[in-house]
């Protein structure tokens, strides 16, 4: 592949990505996953002055709260704000991209280190 072909390859790679992660998280549903529903069965969510409860018999009483429930990209969202799904997207997908592009350098660079040297013959 010629470098100007393997550019505009990596480039739609990237508009397919961003598209992808930007613009599908907003038709994401918003109601809870199979395992969510699952640890709700037996209980009705009740809104009160202190926030949503449980009343009833089941799983998710026991549940207590994630340790990183409050980081920036908590819930799919830029800091627990409504509509921040897609740029959330957005950063996991950037996040994602750098962190393995990282390792990918990181694992090339040690086996280039590692591989052994042919002997050179002197005259």
């Amino acid at each position: 592949m010629t470098g100007a072909r393997r550019w505009r390859f990596w480039a739609a790679f990237a508009v397919a990505t961003l598209l992808i992660a930007g613009g599908l998280s907003y038709l994401a549903s918003s109601s809870p996953d199979g395992l969510d529903s699952a640890t709700l069965q037996g209980c009705q969510r009740v809104e009160t002055v202190d926030g949503e409860h449980l009343q009833g018999d089941c799983i998710a009483q026991h549940a207590g709260e994630h340790v990183l429930s409050h980081s920036p990209l908590a819930d799919y969202s830029i800091g627990g704000r409504d509509g921040t799904g897609g740029v959330a997207g957005v950063a996991g997908v950037a996040v994602t991209v750098l962190i393995a592009s990282g390792a990918f350098w990181l694992i090339a660079r040690s086996r280039r280190a590692s591989a052994p040297v042919a002997p050179t013959t002197e005259d």
